[in-house]
């Protein structure tokens, strides 16, 4: 595996298998099952359904495309599985101000998924997994709290639903912690991880019910590639040294907080400022405004980027400090005194 988008498809695959294990009770495989497999029908090739979240990007390859719902050019023209999508909750901010709403929000959402996960079940067409991004990234930088993603995870388990959490760009330490999901104090670990970017090569963390027990089902060319774990292992032993997780906090705070005083000092241009980390963004009232401003930055010497409707998203490296924050939010503020 080598992208965030094989790491997925992969996972799906592992859960896909895990599953039909169990339904066959440990049996092995019928001459029915190998036959109809090879002409690509039930009950070799089955009807099973993997549920993803409006605004998901889980990558651009045929099953992680059925999975992702952020822009309308990444799926247009390409079949896709009839698979169900249930909504990301969508918090008004600041959060300590909109505590009970939020709250609400979260309900809904999750009501949603079980009433899903249950009409899917009776079309014929079970959800055998869920996957999620942490934080909803090339969406708009949506954020969900602790409580729903514990919620998630225990609807997950009483429906053997697997729990498949995308850390491709969350995973890596952007976010403070090296996995994103370690915010929500989940009261055991997902029970699929997926992984790239900042991990060098792509692949998955998985509990040991999701290890297919027959060789070359999961199988690819790199397999790894053993040239790109040595590169990791060197940048995992700087982040060791250097205490990077320590500074992505702490110049987190300083970004955040940043972010969060131009909203007041700046309420008709800016609004919504949310992250973790250094994992930060902040909403323009309207997405012509936010191109301005990314347009306006980049003649600063400052590469920022969008996402989602009107989202100005940061992602700064992990050795990114106080001074630099300090020095984009000098920047930043004098883009928003143009305007």
């Amino acid at each position: 595996m080598a992208c965030g988008s094989c790491s997925n498809e992969n996972a799906f695959k592992a859960v896909f298998l895990s599953y039909m294990k169990r339904q066959r009770g440990g049996k092995e495989f019928s001459l029915e099952d190998m036959s109809s497999c090879m002409i690509n029908l039930p009950p070799g090739c089955p009807k099973l359904s993997i549920l993803s979240f409006h605004g998901a990007f889980h990558g651009r390859t045929f099953g992680a495309l059925s999975v992702t719902h952020s822009k309308p050019i990444h799926k247009l023209d390409v079949p896709a599985f009839e698979w169900p999508i249930a909504h990301f909750p969508m918090y008004k901010y600041p959060l300590e101000e909109n505590i009970v709403g939020n709250k609400a929000e979260d309900s809904k959402c999750l009501a949603e998924v079980e009433e899903l996960i249950e009409s899917f079940q009776r079309k014929g067409n079970p959800v055998a997994g869920m996957i999620i991004e942490p934080i909803q990234a090339e969406g708009g930088d949506h954020h969900a709290s602790p409580q729903f993603f514990q919620a998630l995870q225990k609807i997950g388990k009483e429906k053997g639903v697997a729990l498949i959490m995308d850390e491709v760009q969350t995973g890596g330490g952007p976010t403070g912690k090296m996995w994103c999901h370690e915010h929500f104090d989940l009261p055991s670990p997902p029970d699929l991880v997926t992984f790239s970017k900042k991990l060098q090569t792509g692949g998955f963390f998985h509990l040991p019910e999701f290890k297919p027990d027959v060789a070359y089902r999961v199988f690819n060319t790199w397999m790894g590639e053993p040239s790109k774990v040595q590169v990791l292992r060197k940048v995992l032993e700087v982040m060791k040294r250097d205490e990077l997780l320590k500074n992505v906090q702490s110049t987190g705070d300083i970004l955040l907080n940043g972010l969060k005083t131009f909203q007041k000092k700046y309420p008709n241009h800016l609004n919504s400022a949310r992250g973790r980390g250094t994992f930060c963004a902040v909403d323009a009232t309207d997405a012509a405004l936010r191109d301005k401003i990314i347009a306006k930055l980049r003649t600063k010497g400052i590469q920022s980027g969008g996402c989602g409707e009107k989202a100005i998203r940061l992602r700064p490296t992990l050795v990114f400090q106080s001074h630099h924050a300090n020095i984009f939010l000098d920047s930043l503020e004098s883009v928003l005194k143009e305007l």
